[in-house]
């Protein structure tokens, strides 16, 4: 089935202390996007960076009208980066593609395949190239996660996904971690939305380093689960639910 071209494409990347990867990563969607996009734009979220990532990316913005930058002044975690990713966005699909380089910008194709039939493409990392423990983790994570909320996805931690951006419009989001995946998969569910998952490559951290398996992150990650569900819990016994 070849690519569907769309009328936009929002690519957001989440960055913290990424200056070693956002010129490589920024640059690589900018060549993938032309092709499958009318209109397309790459959002580098600085997440109150300690290193140059910020203005690296502030560079690219002034060299390409396609790049736009969000700076936080302080680092506010994975979940407050994609937040404002979100709120940035302005074009009729939105994709969320971690800013470390582990996805292949050209594999932006598989998720437009698949629209505009379905609402949500979730990327499904076909082998993991994450360290085994971290991989563990993440297996156990998403078991957990599809029994508490019953939501039938793989890999819900996958950081590449395509959206409709009128599914997000208005989307009030809480979590600051880890758990920004998993609440984005619960309330896109909550307002109907057609999702299909899709296999895509997973490459190894090129510079960097990983944060997710940071025993602060993971806590964070399971107090924001439980309440998560009470939230939604809530929310299907209001009237008219």
């Amino acid at each position: 089935m070849p690519s569907a071209r769309v009328p936009g494409i929002s690519v957001f990347l989440p960055s913290h202390n990424e200056e070693a990867n956002v010129e490589r990563v920024v640059r690589g969607y900018l060549e993938a996007l032309p092709p499958l996009a009318d209109n397309y734009e790459v959002i580098v979220v600085d997440d109150g960076s300690g290193d140059r990532t910020g203005p690296i990316a502030d560079a690219l913005a002034r060299e390409n009208p396609h790049v736009k930058v969000v700076h936080h002044e302080h680092n506010r975690g994975y979940g407050g980066a994609v937040i404002s990713g979100i709120r940035a966005a302005t074009q009729p699909y939105v994709v969320l593609a971690d800013g470390d380089g582990q996805f292949d910008a050209k594999e932006v194709a598989r998720l437009t395949e698949f629209v505009p039939e379905y609402d949500v493409v979730a990327g499904k990392r076909i082998r993991r190239a994450d360290p085994l423990m971290r991989r563990i983790n993440g297996k156990a994570w998403t078991t957990l996660v599809r029994i508490v909320l019953g939501i039938g996805i793989s890999d819900i931690d996958c950081g590449f996904k395509l959206f409709k951006r009128e599914f997000l419009e208005g989307m009030e989001l809480r979590a600051h971690g880890a758990m920004i995946s998993t609440e984005l998969m619960a309330r896109v569910a909550g307002r109907g939305a057609k999702v299909k998952e899709v296999g895509v490559t997973h490459l190894p951290r090129q510079a960097g380093e990983q944060s997710g398996a940071n025993l602060k992150v993971i806590a964070r990650a399971f107090r924001e689960l439980f309440t998560l569900y009470g939230e939604l819990r809530t929310e299907r016994h209001r009237p008219g639910h």
